[in-house]
């Protein structure tokens, strides 16, 4: 490839920031969505990369989360797709139903070096048997809280359930009204109520051999029962409580970086977002896992934080492959992006940046993935667990809960007929 100037360009649209130059046919595309110090990190990443290959030139193309799975849509369908692309784990199903709808990255293996990766990690980056996709980074979603907020309300760290549940009414008592001990979105609620499931029934949230969600009417009003009892008694402010402060992730909420909101069950890969916003001298901490007594299985929702693709539309696989493997392999690359896309999967990357000492347990996001490692972990999530709809018909339900417009009974009736249809439709 002939090495092209980059022409960069930018607008926002809805907080985002989106490439918006003109892309000459002979260069690298290459998007993501993230931060701004993802997008510093990467950008410097990249910029490494063009040093050691200055015939390969890259366009960066970054956004946000909100809107980032539509745009990519978007291009996928009109088959102007980015070269190589983050990509979401659950997103698989979606883009490559039976494994087609990426380049198969083996066919790279003299690129890329796939022996610094674990077996199992691989396999989730693959449909139908096919490498669809490589794990940066893995993560789950665990317990962290705010220790100067839990401190003033006089409390530890809850070690199960009942104790989450009693926190609620201390926190009301002892700060007020405005304290709550964890805040939930939708998605959240959605994985946490999945993991209390487990732990005390044993069965997994989809049964992908009947398409459907697998627990009885009984089961499902108490999944949504769990999340109503907890704005009840002051755990979780609700749905509607949040919408009030508008649009913006939890983390730029107002009682957020005050403190209010006091706890969240968060992507380990993401929780520095979090801490970083929190007005100082707070800071948060990793808390225990909740676990039902007896419960052999944690219900860890555990799975790639993000993957690389490269897209079936590229003219240049073999360059857009170079490019993955310089970001997860090379000394040069991962050192540039350093822990802003999580702890690194890759064997070389993981133990240069101990080495480096970037790597550092102390870190809330290393720490959570050193618990991970321990909590016991026998049952795998579905890739369609966070299937959009599903997700959108959930977050739905709770608002009309939140609204009074329906009983748990209804949500959790009306859920199960339409996540029926939902899930049909998205495994045929």
């Amino acid at each position: 490839m002939k090495k092209i100037k980059k022409i960069m360009s930018f607008v926002v649209v809805g907080g985002s920031v989106l490439s918006a130059s003109y892309a000459p046919a002979d260069e690298l595309r290459m998007s993501w969505w993230g931060g701004n110090s993802r997008h510093e990190a990467t950008n410097a990443a990249v910029d490494e990369f063009e040093k050691k290959y200055p015939n390969i030139s890259v366009k960066t193309e970054y956004t946000g989360w909100g809107g980032h799975l539509e745009r990519l849509t978007t291009q996928i369908a009109g088959n102007t797709a980015p070269d190589v692309m983050q990509t979401n784990w659950n997103w698989l199903p979606i883009f490559s139903k039976n494994g087609d709808g990426y380049q198969d990255l083996t066919d790279y293996s003299d690129i890329i070096d796939f022996s610094q990766f674990p077996e199992s990690a691989l396999k989730a980056g693959q449909r139908n048997g096919v490498q669809n996709g490589i794990p940066i980074s893995m993560a789950a979603r665990i317990f962290y809280y705010n220790k100067d907020t839990w401190a003033r309300a006089g409390l530890d760290f809850p070690t199960n359930w009942g104790e989450l549940m009693a926190s609620g009414a201390v926190f009301k008592e002892k700060l007020g009204e405005k304290y709550f001990p964890m805040v939930l979105e939708g998605r959240d609620v959605m994985a946490m109520n999945r993991s209390y499931m487990i732990q005390k029934y044993g069965v997994p949230f989809i049964d992908e051999a009947s398409k459907r969600i697998a627990y009885s009417e009984e089961q499902m009003v108490e999944f949504f029962q769990l999340y109503a009892d907890m704005v009840t008694q002051h755990v979780v402010p609700s749905s509607k409580y949040i919408a009030a402060f508008g649009a913006a992730n939890l983390y730029e909420h107002k009682p957020w970086i005050n403190g209010e909101w006091a706890g969240v069950y968060m992507w380990n890969s993401a929780i520095n977002k979090y801490n970083d916003n929190l007005k100082p001298p707070m800071s948060m901490a990793l808390g225990p896992y909740l676990i039902k007594s007896g419960a052999s299985d944690a219900g860890l929702f555990y799975k790639p934080a993000q993957m690389f693709a490269i897209g079936n539309n590229t003219n240049y696989p073999e360059d857009s492959a170079a490019l993955i493997n310089f970001l997860l392999n090379d000394p040069q690359g991962f050192r540039a992006m350093g822990l802003k896309r999580g702890v690194p999967l890759s064997k070389i990357a993981r133990e240069t940046l101990v080495a480096d000492g970037v790597i550092k347990n102390k870190d809330l996001s290393v720490a959570g993935l050193n618990y991970i490692d321990v909590l016991p972990k026998n049952s795998s999530v579905s890739q369609y667990f966070e299937n959009p709809k599903l997700l959108g018909l959930f977050e739905e339900m709770l608002q009309d809960m939140d609204h009074g417009n329906k009983t748990v009974e209804e949500a959790a009736d009306t859920f199960l007929k339409k996540s029926k249809r939902i899930l049909r439709k998205a495994m045929k």
